[in-house]
């Protein structure tokens, strides 16, 4: 194939490619976060807050879902919610703008962790076990 020919062949698929890739829907990646509704004055957001707030960022659940918080009482965030939030601290598992799990209260340590796990398995989410 002479040079020209070559070149011409080239810039033809160089131009089917981005065509394609303009044209063509590509995959969404999901955005997956727990949204915490928290509030001025709550006892249950400051025990959340001091005893796993430091450590969630660490575990695979806060891998998988990153905290967002939000005011009750401030602007709600753009989430299709299943329910509207009535209490605080409530801790909302968002996936892809959409409610899939709430936590609603704070039960303690040992029962928040279970709850989460439960809440991680029932919407199909796999959990981020890299270290």
């Amino acid at each position: 194939m002479k040079r020209r020919q070559l070149e011409w062949v080239v810039k033809t698929l160089n131009a089917w490619l981005i065509t394609a890739l303009l044209v063509l829907p590509l995959p969404a990646f999901a955005q997956t976060y727990l949204l915490m509704a928290e509030e001025a004055g709550c006892a249950w957001c400051a025990r959340w807050n001091e005893e796993i707030s430091h450590i969630y960022p660490k575990t695979a659940e806060g891998r998988t879902a990153p905290l967002q918080r939000y005011d009750l009482h401030g602007a709600a965030p753009d989430v299709d919610f299943a329910q509207k939030v009535r209490f605080t601290p409530t801790f909302i598992l968002i996936h892809d703008g959409t409610e899939v799990g709430r936590i609603e209260g704070y039960p303690g340590e040992d029962f928040f962790w279970s709850l989460l796990t439960m809440m991680f398995e029932r919407a199909g989410i796999p959990l981020d076990n890299t270290d």
